[in-house]
């Protein structure tokens, strides 16, 4: 085991290796060959292409080009990534927070929920309101 492991850091070494972008890229490839299996046959290909240019991106030497692929793709799913994590907040911590605005400057409040009515105090403004958790 140790053996193997040391080749493939030697194989590994001096190139790009694995990115958010790759990991889009296979996740992109698996549904795209689940799909194929019920619906167009020939679709498994795409898949297949799909990988062969995340392998190519992974063993790049050219570390500078792959970055800046990366960074591209972070940029442009900036709004998808927030978007996923107001889903995420909103199924843990939105289950033990209410989240109020402040009628005064529009700040977000953030109460712990079921206390009853509470006098809530914005940090900001310090404008004092009464409001239900």
């Amino acid at each position: 085991m140790n053996r193997f492991r040391n080749w493939l850091q030697r194989i590994m070494y001096g190139r790009y290796g694995q990115d958010q972008l790759g990991l889009f890229l296979i996740t992109v490839a698996m549904i795209i060959f689940i799909v194929s299996l019920f619906t167009v046959p020939y679709l498994y290909l795409l898949s297949i292409a799909i990988i062969g240019y995340e392998y190519f991106r992974m063993f790049s030497k050219n570390r500078s080009a792959r970055y800046k692929e990366n960074l591209w793709f972070v940029n442009h799913t900036l709004w998808l990534r927030k978007f996923f994590e107001k889903i995420k907040y909103s199924f843990t911590e939105g289950r033990k927070y209410k989240v109020f605005k402040c009628p005064k400057c529009g700040q977000k409040l953030r109460v712990p929920r079921g206390r009853g009515k509470i006098e809530i105090r914005c940090r900001k403004c310090g404008e004092q309101f009464i409001r239900k958790s």
